[in-house]
């Protein structure tokens, strides 16, 4: 099926990517290593996000045990756990994390719960509190994870968050995209390809800090760029496959009016794409979303998305092990911003 073309989009300047930074992606191939040379360069180092204070092992109360590693040169055993395993997302994190796990006298492993349980996340920590040098964390649930990144801190661990942070913990640093941030630029993609009309908000987990911040972030952007633009309501599809597709289709069916869907994270944008696609109304419902998923490469090359921002998977598992890595050695180390990469029909092809 022919479908019309992605209107020509501006790139935001806050889109960044350090180029070369995930060529040796060993589960991404050709696709995840021209990634970073097509996106916007910003500088020669990774940015840092505002707000928190550089700290360095000097101000932490490392526990006796690993500063002994430490000193004798030892390899520091980093866990970096996310939230959910079996997503699509967690293949190109754990990419990230084997490629740390090449850096000298780091041995790294990715870990986490088989579906996003807080429980399990926490009871695997726990049962690896005596043998974890530094500790990486994408939470389940910013509320229930909190204490136990509290305890790991305050047993002389050091814990960075990353993909998703929890800022009212002890954490001392954060790596990953500026949520906030990212959300303003998928709302100010949306103005351009949708500047009036009725939208939906989509998010597999409305409740969670992350939907929240991008929302946020949408909205405001939104109300400043296309105030014509209605958001009619936010739709929370889960993460079961057939049920978010379901969720989509239902929220579509009772507000036939719908011409614009703007998805908050990486499987609700494939989602909305398959909904258009199959329904014949690719260039009439326009769509904006995340992340990079081969379904949703696919149709943004179609011209059933116009646009979808990546963050750095693998980048942002790779920086959390680096990130301890330094820490542990004596560096200091300051929260970082992995970045908003955007793409088109214009440049999607520069991914094969």
């Amino acid at each position: 099926m022919d479908h019309p073309g992605t209107p020509d989009l501006k790139t935001p300047n806050g889109a960044i990517m350090r180029e070369g930074m995930i060529e040796n992606n060993k589960e991404g191939g050709p696709r995840m290593k021209k990634l970073l040379g097509t996106a916007l360069v910003a500088g020669l180092s990774w940015p840092m996000l505002a707000g928190a204070d550089p700290i360095n092992v000097k101000d932490f109360a490392l526990a006796p045990r690993i500063a002994e590693k430490v000193a004798a040169g030892e390899e520091l055993n980093i866990f970096v756990s996310y939230h959910d395993v079996s997503n699509e997302f967690a293949p190109q994190i754990r990419a990230g994390v084997e490629r740390g796990d090449a850096l000298d006298k780091v041995k790294a492993k990715f870990i986490g719960p088989v579906g996003a349980n807080a429980d399990g996340q926490i009871n695997e920590i726990e049962a690896l509190l005596d043998t974890m040098d530094g500790l990486a964390i994408s939470s389940v649930s910013t509320d229930a994870l909190a204490p136990i990144i509290d305890r790991v801190v305050e047993a002389g661990i050091p814990v960075i968050t990353y993909n998703t942070d929890n800022p009212d913990s002890k954490r001392i640093a954060f790596a990953g995209q500026d949520l906030i941030q990212s959300g303003r630029e998928a709302g100010k993609l949306m103005c351009e390809v949708h500047p009036e009309g009725k939208l939906l908000i989509l998010t597999l987990d409305a409740a969670a800090q992350w939907s929240l911040d991008r929302e946020s972030g949408a909205r405001e952007a939104m109300a400043a760029d296309c105030p014509a633009a209605e958001v009619v309501q936010t739709v929370n599809t889960g993460t079961d496959p057939q049920e978010m597709y379901a969720a989509i289709e239902n929220a579509m069916l009772g507000n036939p009016e719908i011409s614009g869907l703007l998805s908050l994270e990486c499987c609700t944008t494939p989602a909305a794409g398959s909904w258009v696609d199959r329904n014949g109304r690719a260039g009439e419902v326009k769509i904006v979303g995340f992340d990079l998923l081969d379904q949703t490469v696919e149709f943004v090359e179609n011209g059933v998305i116009q646009a979808t921002i990546d963050q750095a998977p693998e980048a942002q598992g790779f920086a959390a092990v680096d990130l301890l890595a330094k820490f542990l050695n004596g560096e200091t180390i300051d929260d970082l911003d992995t970045g908003v990469g955007i793409f088109t029909s214009a440049n999607i092809a520069d991914l094969n």
